[in-house]
């Protein structure tokens, strides 16, 4: 016999509950705290969309075309292309646990 999917439940809002994570994948930015205490709008980017390579500050190594990766910049700011810097996944997750390599300049 078949599965069957059910649709799933609408939240109190109206909207259907996808996960905490849902809005980074869809493209959405996120506040987070950073590794220096500051606050971060952060947008995950999927490896279809990542083209260029960047220096991830977490590891000082290549983020690489074709590799999903966080961007993130302080929230204060509208997001220059500046203050930007993309870490790779799970640097950006550890950042709490280990300093930086890359200082942000």
């Amino acid at each position: 016999m078949p599965r069957r999917n059910l649709p799933r439940k609408a939240n109190r809002s109206g909207h259907n509950d996808v996960g905490p994570a849902a809005d980074s994948v869809l493209g959405g930015n996120r506040t987070e705290i950073g590794p220096d205490g500051d606050t971060y709008t952060t947008r995950m980017i999927p490896g279809a969309k990542a083209v260029k390579t960047y220096r991830c500050p977490g590891c000082d190594h290549e983020v690489r075309p074709g590799v999903s990766h966080v961007v993130a910049w302080p929230s204060d700011d509208f997001g220059g292309a500046d203050n930007r810097r993309h870490w790779h996944t799970g640097c950006w997750s550890g950042r709490n646990t280990r300093g930086l390599t890359r200082r942000w300049s």
